[in-house]
């Protein structure tokens, strides 16, 4: 796996070991805490620690999925020629003579500011499986775009160009 893929699972795991830590040693006291102030029906510093507790909870197994999801690209054979999660894709927009630089992310990174997609994205879904030279054209709300793809970084970090 390349070093991003390696970094970001450890950023993931490094956020997991605080979060359970939170869970697991702060929030037990926040709820003893609340419950000693008495009547739990109308108690809101109570009902906040367990709401925060659930959320924790919920963030903990979100983040322990996406990190089996980078375990199972370290498995997973893709052409490496070909645009798949984790490609840096460089295309030249036929219809404004623009190049944008994309990157195939999980879709909880997505961030099109940044460049980063998802294979679910109208742009991902017509770039998957392509290779360097070929034309794509993507459906999008505004209308329909044309791409030349003139460069993929693959996940493994070979570099393909027109």
């Amino acid at each position: 796996m390349t070093d991003s893929i390696e970094q970001k699972k450890q950023a993931l795991l490094d956020e997991i070991d605080k979060l359970r830590e939170e869970y697991q040693v702060e929030m037990p006291k926040r709820i003893a805490e609340a419950r000693s102030m008495g009547d739990l029906s109308e108690n809101a510093e109570y009902d906040a620690a367990r709401e925060r507790q659930a959320f924790l909870k919920a963030r903990i197994a979100q983040l322990t999925h996406l990190v089996s999801q980078y375990n199972d690209v370290s498995s997973f054979h893709t052409d490496e020629k070909s645009v798949g999660f984790g490609s840096v894709v460089v295309v030249l927009e036929l219809n404004s003579n623009t190049r944008s630089e994309y990157t195939i992310v999980h879709p909880i990174e997505v961030d099109p500011s940044e460049g980063k997609i998802s294979l679910a994205s109208p742009v991902g879904r017509a770039l998957q499986n392509r290779t360097v030279g070929e034309e794509v054209v993507v459906t999008v709300p505004a209308g329909e775009k044309r791409f030349f793809i003139e460069k993929i970084t693959s996940l493994h970090g070979s570099v393909f160009t027109a």
